[in-house]
């Protein structure tokens, strides 16, 4: 075995030891990189590296993106926007059997528009909406599985932190990534209302019976109140599609009129201000800790040249390119269900990421591959958010719902990651599902 794989390997044994035995992630990546490069060049270069990298890391304009989706997001939360498309899509749909947890998953997809983060919309609606699910009598592990899938749809409609992150590491153009989301975040969201639907046929005690429908007066209303979310959602989203905003313009005036529409109707107060403010202090810093150590740590496998030996070693055997990405793909699904998904992206893309744009899917070049690549990564972790034993929504929804065994909350997503892998299943297929919007709009 070359000694480039013998060094990247123990430096990625050593790095799954300590995340096993719960060491911060970035801090492992960190000490992990800087192990290995030292190994590989000496101690004054690994030096001057250090000295220099966090300065142009962290001085990347395109990072800025980051903590103004995050505090678009926390202000989102805090000024009651998910309540609004909760009620809103429950007075269209509550009416009928297993209505509101299609009210759920609807109202999700137009809050993810306007978040970006899986974590804060399955925390937002864990508290908005799972009161209302108990107080009508949905099953328990059904309303917190729901719940719970329905958050991954805060990463997989655009604007996404994660294809932000995927963007910067693999220097991709973050609007034609956001494009590329679009349709598979839309069969997600019809895959997740019609699973409960034919759930609530088949079982019918998992959801109440069919209410009355809401008074057209009162439906009115809600649908009024849900208008300034939509038109954010439109703006933020629409003006990166049509070549109005760049993604940090868009991410600016998201920002600016979720606090307008927050402050204007009296639900942002200096307090919810503040509380936003502290929450994307400490998410951003987070995420720049973990860049950072990535940062480092892929510095060493550059030095290694092992994904590049990688590459070449796979292209060589001749494997079936849809045979070598299913098996990464099936790789990210394991990974994702007991590592954080940032991480698992920012430790698998310098080895991954070579390997696939090497392979010859059939796509116009390495754009069009590296874009595919990004959303069905994309799509496993959204798998890795809610698949046993560590998904980390199933957790978030668990810590609001004491009540409710863990394990029931697992058996209520199963259905949903069915057609996960179904939604998986096509997009591999079909790379058009990802790329047409693409195509259309470039």
């Amino acid at each position: 075995m070359a000694p480039e794989f013998v060094t990247a390997g123990t430096a990625f044994a050593v790095l799954l030891g300590l995340i096993a035995i719960r060491a911060p992630v970035a801090l492992a990546m960190l000490v992990v990189g800087a192990g290995g490069y030292y190994h590989i060049v000496g101690l004054g270069p690994l030096l001057n590296y250090l000295k220099t990298t966090p300065f142009f890391l962290f001085s990347n304009y395109t990072l800025s993106i980051i903590p103004l989706f995050i505090l678009m997001g926390a202000l989102a939360e805090r000024g009651g926007l998910a309540r609004d498309l909760f009620a809103a899509a429950n007075a269209l749909v509550g009416h009928r059997r297993g209505g509101m947890a299609m009210g759920v998953i609807a109202a999700c997809a137009g809050f993810g528009a306007v978040c970006g983060s899986s974590v804060a919309t399955t925390a937002t609606f864990g508290r908005a909406a799972l009161p209302e699910l108990r107080r009508y009598g949905y099953e328990p592990g059904f309303a917190t599985g729901t719940i719970a899938v329905g958050g991954t749809l805060g990463i997989l409609v655009p604007p996404s932190v994660i294809l932000v992150v995927y963007a910067i590491s693999t220097e991709q153009n973050i609007a034609k990534l956001f494009m590329a989301a679009l349709i598979p975040a839309l069969i997600a969201t019809l895959f997740y209302i019609l699973a409960i639907a034919v759930l609530v046929r088949r079982w019918p005690a998992l959801g109440p019976p069919a209410r009355g429908a809401v008074p057209p007066e009162q439906k009115r209303e809600a649908l009024l109140n849900v208008i300034p979310v939509l038109a954010i959602g439109v703006v933020v989203v629409g003006g990166i599609y049509g070549g109005i905003f760049t993604p940090t313009e868009s991410a600016a005036v998201g920002c600016v009129a979720t606090l307008a529409v927050g402050v204007l109707r009296g639900t942002l107060h200096a307090r919810q201000v503040r509380e936003a403010l502290l929450a994307t202090a400490e998410t951003t810093a987070m995420i720049f800790a973990i860049l950072l150590g990535a940062e480092v740590f892929n510095a060493f496998l550059a030095l290694s040249q092992a994904p590049d030996l990688l590459s070449v070693w796979i292209t060589e055997q001749g494997w079936p390119p849809y045979g070598v990405l299913a098996a990464l793909l099936l790789a990210y699904i394991v990974l994702g269900a007991v590592m954080d998904e940032l991480a698992m992206i920012l430790l698998t893309l310098p080895v991954f990421f070579p390997v696939v744009t090497a392979l010859d899917f059939g796509l116009a070049g390495q754009e069009e591959t590296a874009i595919w690549f990004g959303i069905l990564v994309l799509i496993v972790v959204g798998i890795g958010l809610t698949a046993p034993p560590i998904g980390l929504n199933v957790f978030v929804i668990s810590g609001l719902a004491r009540d409710v065994p863990i394990a029931l909350t697992y058996r209520g997503v199963l259905p949903f990651l069915a057609t996960d892998l179904v939604r998986l299943a096509l997009c591999v297929a079909f790379p058009v599902l990802s790329l047409w919007l693409v195509r259309l709009l470039s």
